[in-house]
């Protein structure tokens, strides 16, 4: 898990410096197509039944969930301090929860509920809405945590049909596609550089999400989801350091609100999906202490 989040921040690093030359829109086709070719060596492997669907109208909204959801998170990097467009990132399980109460009719308890409320206090906090006008980037990533929300719900209703193979090779094939299409409104040729770059890009971003997955694979997720929070820290590290970035209290103190509100509802989902405990059985003695 410290492995993924090291990733994720180098890839935040490479979205803002790629974002000095590039359009959001070219550096997002650009990643789903390096993405793309990381998953061809399964394709080869399980052959083309494994894109026959039986659900392609929500796998297309997944990826088109994911492509608004990346151009809004990319979009957020550029233009946006690295530790508040990080921190705005992890507003998905606050959005996650408000969309699994509409479309999966999943009841929400208050405990959870004045948690993902005290959440976007924190977004509050953070942006100072009455302070000054709302950047279009803090918009941007806000939608991006909506739509990524949004694509991992769209999974829970297309994992009983599909296979994961499926799920997998089809979203990398129609992100591409879907990416696609805006590149080219705002299309300009790489250059030498710049193509190594959204390659190194597209490698570590895919070297995360591998430790992302392994970790919650392996690892408890009230145990994964705290250590992921340390790209907060060190996205703000790698701004000062690389970009000349100096947060503010405001910031640091709404990432905390919101760090603090989305780890109960991990942690509290946990306990509530956690199976009852055995009663003792009166029969036998007391375990030793």
């Amino acid at each position: 898990m410290l492995g993924g989040a090291l990733f994720f921040s180098a890839t935040a690093v490479l979205i803002k410096i790629a974002g000095q030359t590039q359009h959001t829109f070219e550096i997002v086709f650009f990643r789903c197509l390096f993405g793309m070719l990381v998953v061809i060596p399964l394709l080869i492997k399980s052959g083309w039944g494994a894109l026959k669907v039986r659900r392609p109208t929500l796998h297309l909204i997944r990826a088109a969930c994911a492509v608004v959801g990346m151009s809004g998170g990319f979009y957020a990097l550029t233009h946006l301090e690295l530790a508040t467009a990080i921190s705005l990132s992890f507003t998905r399980p606050l959005f996650m929860i408000l969309l699994a109460a509409v479309f999966l009719r999943e009841f929400v308890r208050w405990r959870r509920g004045l948690a993902t409320a005290v959440g976007f206090i924190g977004v509050l906090i953070m942006v100072q809405p009455g302070a000054n006008s709302i950047e279009p980037a803090v918009f941007s990533g806000l939608l991006a945590a909506l739509t990524v929300g949004g694509a991992l719900i769209t999974v829970k209703l297309i994992a009983p049909f599909d296979e994961p193979v499926t799920i997998m090779l089809t979203f990398s094939i129609a992100t591409v596609v879907l990416a696609f299409v805006p590149a080219t409104f705002v299309w300009q040729t790489p250059t030498r550089d710049e193509l190594v770059l959204l390659m190194a890009l597209g490698i570590v971003a895919s070297c995360g999400q591998y430790c992302f997955i392994r970790a919650f694979a392996i690892g408890e997720a009230t145990v994964m989801s705290p250590i992921d929070y340390v790209q907060i820290i060190l996205g703000s590290a790698a701004g000062f350091f690389l970009f000349g970035e100096r947060p503010s209290i405001e910031t640091f103190l709404g990432a905390a609100v919101i760090v603090v509100s989305t780890l109960y509802i991990v942690v509290r989902g946990a306990r509530v999906q956690a199976p009852p405990p055995v009663p003792p059985d009166p029969a036998l003695p007391p375990p030793a202490q």
